[in-house]
């Protein structure tokens, strides 16, 4: 099992420059830095063999995360719409598959976070998202790229809430490279029983991401980590558990995940680093059932 950290806990702009995390989560005590998707089609060359470089030289396996804008939804209605969705995600793949990344995870059989002003139309979305996402798949399949299809909570989504939901979905998309990614933040919202949807999950879970119910940094909350820890030894998992803090106000890392508080109770710099280390120790402790 490796351990990593998603960007973003010390940003507050969706868009930043990664090399700096490469080095920094090393020294922290992670295995990989999950990045966001979204400036990536845009890199340059030199972009690409500059963060490649970094996460050779500190021993970081790069892994990708996208909450994807409108214009990128493959579930819209409209051809043209999910025609260019997905040439963008052709662009995306290209990119990743030059870091050696494999593995992309988010809400990337719709959109993030879903506009509830318009009319929900779960059954329609659904079939027209399984038959995007079957798509999708046979594309990323040629670049090694594993999708994870995250379930999320119902503020933010709606065609994927629960670890049973997922697996359906998983089942009716019917590719070896498409999995489930769940997440300790939103089960805690949508799941009677934490263990019970990593069970129900089983051989689809592709990745976990880690938080406490309030968003702050594993240990530092009440989450059922034992309880999570079982489950994960009941369906042998092994593969990657990445933290996913945000404690931060402020750009629209804040507006988007509302964040209107200050959880990280006037941190440094300094003191986050401190928090993000003693994490990945105690989730090493907790959650390595080997």
């Amino acid at each position: 099992m490796k351990h990593g950290i998603y960007y973003a806990y010390w940003e507050r702009q969706w868009e930043a420059d990664y090399v700096p995390y490469v080095k920094k989560v090393a020294n922290l005590g992670f295995d990989i830095l999950e990045i966001g998707g979204a400036p990536l089609p845009d890199y340059t060359k030199e972009q690409i063999r500059a963060l490649k470089r970094a996460a050779k030289d500190a021993g970081i396996k790069i892994t990708c995360g996208y909450g994807p804008k409108p214009q990128h939804n493959i579930a819209a209605l409209d051809y043209g719409s999910r025609k260019g969705a997905f040439a963008w995600y052709e662009k995306l793949f290209q990119v990743l598959e030059k870091l050696e990344c494999t593995y992309l995870g988010g809400g990337i059989y719709s959109y993030w976070p879903v506009d509830y002003a318009k009319p929900i139309e779960k059954e329609k979305d659904w079939i027209q998202s399984v038959e995007a996402m079957k798509e999708l798949a046979d594309k990323a399949q040629k670049y090694n790229i594993t999708l994870g299809c995250e379930a999320l909570n119902r503020f933010e989504g709606y065609l994927i809430n629960t670890a049973a939901e997922g697996v359906k979905f998983i089942k009716e998309v019917g590719r070896k490279n498409v999995k489930l990614h769940l997440d300790t933040f939103h089960m805690s919202i949508e799941e009677d029983s934490l263990g019970g949807a990593i069970r129900t999950a089983g051989k689809y879970l592709g990745n976990l991401h880690t938080g406490e119910r309030n968003r702050k940094v594993p240990g530092q909350g009440n989450m059922p980590w034992w309880e999570i820890r079982e489950a994960l030894k009941d369906i042998k998992f092994d593969g990657d558990v990445i933290m996913e803090p945000f404690v931060t106000m402020g750009g629209q890392v804040g507006s988007d995940i509302k964040i209107w508080r200050d959880i990280s109770e006037g941190a440094t710099m300094e003191k986050l680093d401190m928090d993000a280390k003693n994490a990945v120790a105690f989730q090493r402790f907790i959650l390595d059932y080997k």
